[in-house]
């Protein structure tokens, strides 16, 4: 089975855009998907800079535009037997396993950035990447500091999250064997400080009307694969304060024999942690138009 695979916030870079709306009809897709998200995507995409983007009310919506952008531009995607999503990147993988409209996925997600940037704002917190060490020895260290973990990347990669002095001594003692690395995002995504923001997503979700997936759909809750849509859209809302758990998706992924990947734009990181958990199997990353043509042979060796 090849799969496609959509990332979340921190894959985005400055004009990463501007090659994608050479594209027939792509300015026209990206203006609609701006007034779906309320952000203003074309500009985002590939005149603002780093810092302007990495506002989490832009990041996450330039986010999933940019990946339903390269998914559309996919040529043969009746190949694709299954999807998944890093956290913002679930309500990417949601529009192409047709669990939403591409309306209901761009408006959900600006609220959501909203919501969250607005949680974020009440408290200083933060995140960090810790890379390699003891999982448990990581995790006992956490709890001594009131941190939590957010992100399970697999690989040796845990993100943690909470307050920063939490997070300050964390760096500063760090856990025998591991590194750690302070993520340039304003708020601890994925814990309890995000429970305002999940409110307010609940709110906007019921207004939406979900269908079951058309294709196998796996959740980053506990990566087991979900029929429902309904359900897909309520561990949607809950995963705003709950840990993403990619490294469970993966192993599903090579339960469910998954024998190549494609990682939609703005694609990279998803591919390198395949690349270090599920030894072997293809991935490519779909970071321009020019990358297409690889990802269509690997679908096609399917097909």
């Amino acid at each position: 089975m090849r799969i496609a695979v959509f990332p979340g916030q921190g894959s985005q870079s400055p004009g990463f855009l501007s090659p994608w709306l050479d594209a027939d009809g792509a300015a026209d897709r990206l203006a609609q998907y701006s007034e779906w998200s309320g952000v203003d995507l074309v500009a985002a995409g590939t005149e603002w800079d780093a810092d302007r983007i990495r506002d989490t009310q832009v990041a996450q919506p330039l986010i999933v535009a940019a990946s339903l952008l390269s998914w559309n531009a996919l040529p043969d995607r009746d190949g694709i037997g299954g999807v998944a999503g890093h956290s913002v990147g679930e309500f990417a993988a949601a529009a192409a396993a047709g669990v939403l409209s591409e309306q209901a996925a761009l408006t959900l997600v600006g609220i959501r950035g909203r919501a969250m940037a607005e949680a974020a704002a009440t408290a200083q917190t933060g995140m960090s990447a810790v890379i390699g060490g003891d999982e448990a020895a990581v995790l006992a260290r956490l709890e001594e500091l009131g941190l939590s973990p957010a992100n399970y990347n697999g690989g040796g990669q845990l993100v943690v999250a909470g307050a920063l002095d939490g997070l300050q001594a964390l760096a500063a003692d760090p856990v025998p064997g591991t590194r750690v690395i302070p993520l340039q995002v304003a708020g601890a995504f994925h814990t309890r400080y995000m429970a305002p923001a999940v409110d307010a997503l609940r709110a906007a979700a019921a207004e939406v009307t979900a269908s079951d997936p058309r294709v196998m759909l796996w959740t980053n809750r506990d990566g087991s694969a979900v029929t429902s849509g309904a359900d897909f859209v309520a561990l949607l809302v809950d995963q705003v304060a709950s840990p993403v758990r990619w490294d469970l998706c993966m192993t599903s992924f090579a339960d469910a024999g998954v024998s190549g990947i494609v990682e939609l734009s703005p694609a990279g990181t998803l591919v390198g942690l395949a690349k270090r958990a599920l030894r072997g199997v293809p991935a490519v990353a779909v970071k321009t138009p020019a990358d297409l043509d690889a990802a269509t042979a690997l679908v096609a060796v399917e097909s």
